[in-house]
């Protein structure tokens, strides 16, 4: 084969599956899925996928403790679930990470699985 060979391998009838989207995919099914809390750290990252929020503005929204909301919020960044671009001043609002963001879909087939597990 001469090293100007190529293929067409048309992107959607061919997706293969990679490991960065395995690991995510164990990493939410624990923090959704396998641990008290799963609940509300899903509310957390539907919420901010709608539109980014600071603490103070989710426990609101939520109708969440304060300190519950930071303590989530804490664990999902420390996941790199979560981004604060402007930094760690108070009242500066939380986003998706980038790599949450581009695989949400597998966020969402968690929890969809989670809903119709739990009626």
């Amino acid at each position: 084969m001469r090293t100007d060979d190529t293929f067409f391998i048309p992107s959607t009838s061919f997706t293969r599956p990679t490991t960065v989207s395995a690991g995510l995919r164990q990493l939410l099914w624990y923090l959704i899925a396998g641990t008290r809390g799963g609940l509300n750290r899903a509310r957390i990252i539907e919420a901010l996928h709608e539109r980014p929020y600071n603490a103070n503005q989710l426990s609101e929204a939520l109708e969440i403790d304060y300190r519950t909301i930071r303590h989530h919020l804490d664990l999902l960044r420390k996941n790199g679930m979560l981004a604060r671009p402007v930094g760690d001043a108070y009242g500066s609002p939380y986003f998706l990470s980038a790599y949450l963001e581009a695989n949400y879909a597998i966020f969402e087939e968690i929890r969809n699985k989670m809903s119709s597990s739990r009626r």
